[in-house]
């Protein structure tokens, strides 16, 4: 561009112009119907409404009860909106710095935007709203009804109303601003890779730290009459991590006094000049470390689990062809890679301990005349519910495993492997471990339950049979309906396909309980009262276990045969 030739009508406009983009991205995906679209929308857009209506009426419910305690009741409002803000203050804290990685220094369209003639206050601004957006969306979306279910339960007037979208900006501006200033740092000092990876591992054992936390207070021990004396004792210890100094009490207090038809402008003020002096300072120190973080998120991540050779001795001296030990080997070593894939295994690990803790603390003998039909009654809950976190497991890291080939599924197809040999690969990778895990979730389980002898058997051998029918199904409708062109896997679970894999998963869980539920609780029965199971009841109980055998075998059969055929018709 000359001297003498005009400037692109682009630098006078305002920063809004270069989130447009995106906009028309969404808007012509939306045009574009793709197969599934309608059935993808009315499904997720009704667990949505489910959600977001169950969300309200039972915060409508706690506080409508609540407020019948008089004083005790306001303070707990109180108190309840502080913990609330603060909860989320945590995650928007880590939300923000992962995003702001990503939009500042690991974007796709940022090689375009800092090769044109763009104002960097302009790039800036553009970059910290959709920080903000991305980073604050879901929490957002959860403190909506929360806070309007408060408000309607409270009779609240219509100024409530108006503070909640003046106190909701200013609390995600905060910590998103110290998230990208932090994230700034971080890339200067480490590359931008080895930095995601970093604030990755940290998130994790954040999110770990809270649940087990949450979970080893046990709560529940409030609901017993003999623990009616440390009542005060807990309120207090809720009441110290409340701090005047934290966005998350200057948030609480505003919206309580709005609750109240007051305006509590202090908090409110501290509020917006804190999110503005901070979005000021990210926007000097962006000014002056931006290119030099920028330039070093260029450099290549090294590489290290290619090299480990125990790797591939282990691997070599599998009992399977050699060109799905090859296969095999390729899907470790990508896995070890990328650490937001592998990093999840930490909670995962979290959760599972939480699990069998619950299992562990469970007081059933507190109910001495039904002990025994309820311990027997959880067994065949903790098969349902470890069915669904198997189902949940595989949509998550099986149903991907076909897409996250990505643009080099080509190389696959030219080479000297079948897609029946290809896919088998896949099907025993995610296999091996998701078998292991929902065979420890049942086993230890049944034993803190306690369980009748022939419900460990019966949940033991039924787990297994399900483990191999979820995978196979996980792994059919993901070469059925694979995503290429998915940016990250998470997309790829959430597509057509992966809600396909969640309702048929969950249609097949339910009829495996449903087959196995009925001819074990005719036989305990029988054995309760110590009297022989007759000759027509156990043939019917022998035709259940052989039904939910063939269908688990059907299911298996089925998902993978349809599987191998998607791919070799893509050929």
């Amino acid at each position: 561009m000359t001297p003498s030739s005009p400037a692109p009508a682009s630098l006078g406009q305002p920063f809004p112009f270069l989130l447009l983009p995106s906009y028309w991205a969404a808007r012509n995906r939306a045009q574009r119907r793709e197969k599934g679209d309608t059935a993808r929308g009315l499904i997720f857009g009704s667990i949505g409404a489910g959600v977001t209506a169950t969300i309200f009426a039972v915060v409508f419910w706690l506080t409508w009860n609540v407020l019948d305690y008089e004083e005790l009741g306001e303070y707990l409002i109180r108190l309840g909106l502080s913990w609330l803000f603060l909860t989320f203050l945590s995650f928007l804290a880590f939300s923000a710095l992962v995003t702001a990685l990503s939009t500042f220094f690991l974007s796709e369209d940022l090689k375009l935007l800092m090769a044109a003639p763009i104002p960097q206050d302009r790039l800036f601004y553009s970059r910290f709203a959709k920080t903000a957006g991305l980073a604050s969306w879901m929490v957002v979306i959860f403190l909506v009804p929360v806070l309007l279910a408060v408000g309607s339960a409270r009779c609240a007037p219509w100024s409530y109303y108006l503070t909640i979208p003046l106190v909701l900006l200013p609390f995600v501006l905060i910590p998103v601003a110290l998230g990208s200033v932090t994230t700034l740092a971080l890339v200067n000092i480490f590359p931008a890779r080895r930095a995601r990876d970093i604030l990755m591992l940290v998130g994790l054992l954040f999110g770990i730290t809270i649940v087990l936390l949450l979970r080893f207070l046990r709560p529940e021990r409030l609901l017993r009459i003999d623990s009616l004396p440390d009542v005060t004792a807990f309120f207090a210890t809720l009441q110290s991590p409340v701090t005047p100094l934290l966005p998350s009490f200057w948030a609480g207090e505003s919206l309580f006094a709005a609750l109240h038809g007051g305006a509590d402008c202090l908090h409110l003020s501290a509020l917006w000049t804190s999110a503005i002096a901070l979005t000021v300072l990210a926007r000097g120190a962006f000014g002056r470390f931006f290119f030099d973080g920028f330039s070093k998120a260029q450099e290549a991540r090294k590489v290290r689990f290619t090299r480990l050779l125990l790797l591939d001795r282990v691997i070599r001296r599998l009992p399977f062809a050699a060109g799905t030990r090859a296969l095999l080997l390729k899907d470790l070593k990508v896995f070890l890679r990328d650490t937001t894939q592998w990093s999840q295994l930490l909670l995962l690990l979290a959760l599972v301990m939480v699990y069998l803790y619950n299992f562990s603390v469970l007081d059933i003998e507190r109910i001495p005349y039904m002990s025994r039909f309820i311990k027997n009654a959880y067994a065949f809950v903790n098969l349902a519910l470890a069915a669904f976190v198997l189902s949940s497991v595989a949509v998550r890291f099986v149903f991907p495993s076909v897409s996250a080939e990505g643009p080099g599924f080509w190389i696959v197809r030219t080479s000297p492997v079948s897609m029946r040999q290809f896919l088998w690969s896949k099907f025993w990778t995610g296999l091996l471990p998701i078998l292991v895990m929902a065979e420890v979730l049942t086993v230890i389980a049944n034993e803190f339950l306690a369980a009748a002898p022939e419900l460990k058997v019966v949940g033991a051998v039924a787990i297994f049979f399900m483990s191999f029918a979820l995978v196979g199904l996980a792994t059919g409708l993901g070469a059925m309906y694979p995503r290429f062109n998915a940016e990250n896997l998470t997309q790829v679970a959430g597509s057509y396909g992966g809600v396909a894999f969640m309702v048929l998963a969950v249609l097949y869980i339910l009829a495996m309980i449903g087959l196995l539920a009925w001819p074990t609780s005719v036989y305990l029965w029988y054995q309760y009262r110590s009297q022989p199971v007759p000759g027509s009841a156990y043939g019917l109980m022998v035709a259940c276990g052989a039904a939910a055998a063939a269908l688990s075998a059907f299911t298996f059969w089925w998902s993978m045969r349809r599987g191998v055929q998607a791919l070799e018709r893509m050929g």
